[in-house]
């Protein structure tokens, strides 16, 4: 029996993928589990893996489609066996770009009428008041014609056409980004906790651990790998923290997944390091480095970007000082690192106090004011900075016996 692939949903709301470029021929041989295409969403490029093994037939869609999540792109057949036929063939972003409008022109309706009857999403919906879209202008590629961001997308797209021309286009990733940012500083409430921290005993950490890290698992420590694990523990005595809003208001997570922020050519992506909280140190920074090759090279699996609860952007690398970033939905809070500078710092306290130079860093907590409040947000700050202050106490393994 032949097995369809499908546009796969990598991601919350995502509603369409673009297919960057099949990595087999039709008619060529697959195995279950074998890369198969490379699909781009507003995160990343993604291999996706062939759901089954036989023979690639029936390819309906080309490179550079914008196809619906859901929607059939291929089959896999066995031998001698025929793809089914009685899937419409998908059509790419451009030529929907080129149809939608006269589509449009060929279902007259009021405007009222029609904005009140059309099936939309609420993700499509939002765009289409952004961009100042009107609904009678556009015909659904959805499911009964409803309408989805894509086609939304594409009127956007073929109204700026001539005013774009002579501009380098932007890539689905930075367009998404942007859209997704928007969204979150518009309707997230934000609010922001800084904390200037003394960096001593983490540089010492990283100059204890890293030389037996690298011989056994060949790979330099970070402070962003000692940061990842500090602050999943840190995470275990904040939940709130670690939760997430839903329509359903606060949704508790059973596990501390650590989004790590990384610059890539179209924006930025945050690859996930799953139960940061349980992980040894080493295999922190192993994973980390993995996923950073693979972020690189464009080659990020889907199980890389999902399942975020928790996100540290590290902009120390850069030289700067402080900064605060926006929260990606539907986590509670993003958490901003800034770079490690020796500044001149009080040591002690009252009538023994003394100028002191001192390495230190700048911590900026985003927290999203619906899950956390002012106080919640300080005592997850005091408590990171308290294992920043000792991270050999807090980084001890006893089950495992290491670091």
């Amino acid at each position: 029996m032949a097995i369809s692939v499908v546009m796969p949903a990598l991601e919350m709301a995502q509603e369409t993928g673009k297919l960057i470029s099949w990595l087999k021929k039709e008619g060529d041989s697959v195995a279950k589990g074998e890369p198969l295409l490379e699909i781009e969403t507003d995160k990343a490029v993604m291999e996706i893996e062939s759901p089954g093994a036989g023979i690639l037939a029936g390819i309906k869609a080309q490179p550079g489609a914008e196809v619906p999540v859901g929607r059939t792109i291929a089959w896999i057949v066995r031998p001698g066996e025929t793809a089914p036929a009685n899937d419409v063939a998908v059509e790419s972003g451009r030529k929907m770009a080129e149809a939608v409008p006269a589509a449009s022109a060929q279902r007259p309706a009021s405007q009222a009428a029609r904005n009140h009857a059309v099936k939309i999403s609420p993700k499509a919906r939002r765009l289409a008041q952004e961009r100042g879209i009107t609904l009678a202008e556009i015909v659904g590629s959805g499911a009964d014609g409803e309408i989805l961001t894509s086609d939304i997308l594409a009127i956007v797209e073929s109204k700026a056409v001539t005013a774009s021309q002579s501009a380098p286009a932007a890539s689905s990733i930075s367009r998404l980004m942007a859209e997704r940012t928007t969204q979150s500083w518009t309707t997230v409430p934000h609010f922001f906790v800084t904390r200037d921290v003394d960096a001593s005993a983490l540089n010492e950490a990283r100059q204890m651990l890293g030389p037996p890290i690298e011989q056994s698992r060949r790979v330099k420590l970070t402070h962003s790998d000692l940061l990842v694990a500090l602050v999943a523990r840190t995470l275990q005595k904040h939940p709130r923290i670690n939760a997430s809003w839903s329509s359903q208001g606060v949704r508790a997570n059973s596990d501390i997944n650590i989004g790590l922020a990384m610059a890539v050519d179209d924006g930025v992506v945050a690859p996930v390091l799953r139960n940061a909280d349980r992980a040894e140190l080493g295999d922190l920074a192993k994973r980390r480095h993995e996923l950073a090759d693979r972020a690189r090279t464009g080659k990020l699996r889907p199980e890389d970007l999902t399942g975020c609860t928790f996100t540290i952007s590290n902009l120390g690398m850069y030289g700067v000082d402080a900064f605060t970033a926006i929260i990606i939905p539907p986590q509670a809070a993003i958490l901003a690192v800034g770079a490690i500078s020796d500044r001149v710092v009080a040591v002690g306290a009252g009538a023994n106090a003394r100028p002191a130079i001192r390495p230190m860093v700048t911590l900026t907590l985003s927290s999203d004011h619906r899950l956390i409040d002012g106080a919640r947000a300080a005592e997850f700050l005091h408590d990171l900075a308290e294992a920043i202050g000792n991270p050999k106490r807090s980084l001890e393994n006893p089950a495992a016996g290491e670091f």
